[in-house]
């Protein structure tokens, strides 16, 4: 039996780990499918404090696990298949068919961006691919980039771009742009975005240099096929929670994300989450470690509670 278990192995388990430890709980974690989250497919991290000359996002993720193994956190590989929350101890199916039984359950799986899932972009993914405009934008001061996609957060990383980048293409498959209308017309009336409608990325360049250096472009109403230089290619066409071995059991709001009860709580007492799993507006290292430290304190509180 196991007073916590966490799911997931990024900024925000991790952060979790950490205090649960250090609160003697002796939590484990399973490290997912992604492990280290989203961090382990960026290369250098700028904005997470304490960092004045940044830190590789692999590294950040991976001391701050060695600093949970230090207070006697316990790291397991692979993913949870399914999870029993009808009742206490929860019960959570490891990928190898083993149940592990718990007190308390600090889901952290984290969002996976949405890709287009061409191989030359998965390869390039940290070289100039990215899903975070306010995570890699600095890297792009006065360079052209591309972003894909036509709703609100399209619309949003191209705004934050024109900040940084000398030129900011929007490329959308369809001519008609799923974003509201004042973000839409915040963007039209911005003269450094243009404008690629009707248009899809069918290969991503890299001229032997290892990073990004253009985009094979086609228009989906001729077939007509064109390069376009470009520095970065930042892909803005959603993220998907890991919520599936939740569904039926936990409360989750249309697209998959937790719905809080506040803090860190979820409809079920026992059950907390941390980091993009629920939180679908900041998606930043530093907030995902926050929401960790406060699942964990949640999850001690309850314990205590309980007198455990």
């Amino acid at each position: 039996m196991r007073n916590v278990i966490i799911i997931g192995s990024g900024c925000a388990g991790n952060t979790a780990a950490v205090y649960a430890a250090r609160a003697n709980l002796k939590p484990l974690v399973v490290e997912g499918v992604e492990v280290g989250g989203q961090l382990s497919l960026t290369t250098m991290v700028e904005n997470f404090p304490g960092f004045p000359e940044g830190i590789m996002g692999p590294e950040l993720v991976g001391n701050i696990k060695k600093q949970a193994e230090r207070f006697g956190a316990e790291y397991r590989g692979g993913e949870v298949t399914a999870a029993d929350l009808s009742r206490r101890p929860f019960r959570i199916t490891l990928d190898n068919n083993e149940v592990v039984e718990t007190r308390t359950l600090i889901i952290a799986s984290g969002a996976s961006a949405r890709w287009l899932g061409i191989e030359s972009e998965q390869k390039l993914i940290g070289h100039g691919v990215s899903s975070c405009a306010t995570c890699d934008g600095f890297f792009y001061r006065g360079r052209p980039v591309m972003v894909v996609g036509g709703g609100d957060s399209a619309m949003e990383e191209a705004t934050f771009l024109t900040k940084f980048a000398s030129e900011v293409t929007i490329c959308h498959r369809r001519d008609q742009f799923r974003a509201s209308k004042i973000m839409l017309d915040r963007a039209r009336k911005n003269e450094t975005i243009k404008w690629l409608p009707n248009t899809v990325v069918d290969e991503v360049h890299d001229v032997a240099k290892g990073e990004v250096t253009g985009v094979r472009l086609r228009d989906v109403t001729n077939g007509r096929q064109w390069d376009q230089p470009v520095d970065g290619l930042f892909l803005a066409i959603g993220h998907i929670p890991n919520t599936k071995v939740f569904r039926g059991q936990l409360e989750l709001d249309p697209d998959g994300y937790i719905i809080s009860k506040g803090g860190a709580k979820t409809n079920i007492p026992g059950v907390f989450h941390a980091g993009d799993v629920q939180d679908r507006h900041y998606r930043q290292a530093i907030t995902a470690a926050g929401a960790g430290c406060m699942a964990a304190i949640e999850a001690e509180r309850f314990l205590e509670a309980e007198g455990h």
